[in-house]
């Protein structure tokens, strides 16, 4: 399959998987529980297929330092719904540590990668 595919759908699922998670962080309410964690589950792994399908084309399987780092990042972000409604009391810094994964995440694939390093 081309590359291009699995990009287009490494992005669409992030940004799904972030919107819901956000989403999750401005209402926990119990309703919303269910939809919320089936729509993120779903994303999640989207996003790890697609991110190990661009990394089976464009680097061969070669798993750098950096690949590591993007999995802690998206295993981070994938519990984050689920502790919303489990948590709601600490809304502000599970979304402030979500933040700060998909900051870290993009400064992986974007400097760390391209760089070389």
């Amino acid at each position: 399959m081309n590359p291009l595919y699995y990009a287009l759908l490494h992005v669409f699922s992030l940004f799904v998987l972030t919107a819901h998670t956000f989403m999750a962080f401005a209402n926990p309410a119990p309703e919303n529980r269910k939809r919320a964690l089936m729509i993120t589950g779903i994303a999640s792994l989207l996003v790890l297929i697609s991110g190990f399908g661009l990394l089976a084309k464009l680097h061969n399987n070669h798993f750098a330092g950096w690949v590591i780092v993007k999995l802690v990042c998206w295993l981070g972000l994938s519990m984050l719904a689920g502790m919303a409604f489990r948590r709601p009391h600490l809304r502000s810094k599970l979304s402030l540590t979500a933040l700060v994964l998909i900051l870290t995440a993009l400064v992986m694939v974007y400097i760390v990668r391209l760089s070389g390093a």
